[in-house]
């Protein structure tokens, strides 16, 4: 395997072990210290918030700067959050003690956010690590170095959530200062081990590489006729997924009584086939199917997928929708970056990845939020219900502007793929 798609890989699969570790974990921690559904919404939300600033910067000063500054940059971030987040409960209570005995639990809170805020402004790692991707391979394994990205996260969430409750069981701060501990390891690794993809002549070849990263520009993005399709794609996928993803922890607490460690290990199984569909199915698929079909189909299951998480009567039947929610899921995180990073020049990879990475964090601030409130006001059902619905609409709009697209042929005919016989 080329020696730099293996080093990035790595080095996402230790940042995600770390992230996956307090995951399932946070709604507990944060309700031990009396916070509702709503605020265990919010608390999720302000990382999203943040790496919506966050992202499309790195990734444009990945462009200028190189990959691998910013990556030791964002997992430096990634550090001193977590190491904010095992520390909440001692820094909380001194800061009580020192202003207002009686909001020892406000204050504990607080730091919660503020580890949260910090992560999530330098978290925006992964889009810069696709860039990386995007500079050691060519168009024809793209869509399967970025599936083994994609893979690197699904073995993380393997390991980690099980981890993690495990961890737990001494206290939520344990895992927090393990997934603290993993980050500096992943600081050794890309300082010592992770080679710069991208050379100074590439970079010097890069217009506007000066251009603030401004709002005109994600809406010029958005304009365009088949990355921009595919951005708002990733924005509706992103926010039906996003409730599942954000929402699932507190739904298993009030549908089933899971407990933490119950919860780590049904998204273990979710990992597991992250694992298998984007480490070695995603390879196949592209290659017996067209990217375009392949997002078309995806988008169509997940509708399915969600409407059964909401219906879901046990624990067994959960687990079995779950199935087709991975799978599906794991096709659509692949083939839109994929795709993405093929529709636009060599020289905007790094800004458009990083873009698809802000409206990806902005729909995991609405998630949370409106999961918690329909969760708490209306009952479990409903946020796969929401979904569903908004996935069944996305459907239709997949159908009629993605799939069949001009752009999507000349993508196929530069990745030496065969057309399938359906016609639109």
């Amino acid at each position: 395997m080329n020696k730099r798609l293996f080093s990035v890989i790595f080095v996402v699969f230790i940042d995600l072990l770390g992230f996956s570790l307090i995951l399932p974990l946070l709604p507990y921690y944060a309700e031990k210290y009396g916070a509702t559904q709503l605020v265990v919404g919010l608390l999720v939300a302000s990382y999203a918030a943040m790496q919506l600033i966050g992202a499309p910067l790195l990734g444009r000063l990945s462009d200028r700067f190189g990959r691998r500054p910013i990556l030791l940059a964002s997992v430096g971030g990634t550090f001193l959050g977590f190491v904010l987040l095992g520390l909440a409960d001692p820094i909380g209570n001194a800061l009580a003690k020192s202003f207002s005995p009686q909001s020892a639990n406000l204050f504990v809170l607080a730091i919660l956010f503020l580890s949260r805020i910090i992560d999530g402004l330098t978290g925006g790692n992964l889009s810069v690590a696709q860039a990386y991707i995007s500079d050691v391979t060519d168009v024809q394994s793209r869509s399967k170095g970025l599936g083994l990205i994609g893979a690197a996260f699904g073995l993380g969430f393997i390991i980690g959530p099980a981890t993690g409750g495990l961890l737990s069981q001494w206290g939520y701060a344990v895992p927090a200062f393990a997934a603290s501990a993993l980050s500096f390891i992943n600081l050794l690794l890309i300082y010592f081990w992770l080679p710069e993809s991208l050379t100074a002549e590439k970079r010097a070849e890069m217009p506007d590489k000066r251009a603030p990263v401004t709002l005109d520009a994600l809406l010029k993005a958005l304009q365009r006729p088949f990355s921009g399709s595919l951005l708002i794609t990733r924005f509706f996928f992103g926010l039906a997924f996003a409730i599942f993803q954000t929402m699932f922890a507190a739904y298993a607490l009030q549908k089933f009584q899971l407990t933490a460690r119950d919860t780590g290990f049904v998204l273990t199984y979710v990992g597991v086939l992250s694992v298998f569909v984007q480490g070695f199915l995603i390879g196949l698929l592209t290659k017996a199917y067209r990217e375009d079909v392949l997002i078309t189909i995806s988008v169509i299951v997940m509708a399915f997928a969600l409407l059964g998480w909401a219906l879901a009567p046990s624990v067994f039947w959960l687990i079995v929708v779950l199935t087709p929610t991975a799978i599906s899921g794991g096709v659509l995180n692949t083939l839109l970056s994929s795709t993405l990073t093929k529709a636009v020049q060599p020289q905007e990879i790094g800004g458009i990845l990083g873009f698809s990475a802000s409206i990806e964090s902005s729909t995991r601030i609405v998630a949370p939020i409106l999961g918690g409130v329909l969760l708490q006001s209306v009952g479990a059902w409903t946020p796969g219900a929401f979904g569903a619905v908004v996935l069944t609409a996305l459907s239709v709009y997949v159908w009629r502007v993605i799939y069949d697209h001009p752009i999507a042929a000349e993508i196929r005919a530069k990745s030496s793929v065969p057309a399938t016989n359906v016609s639109h």
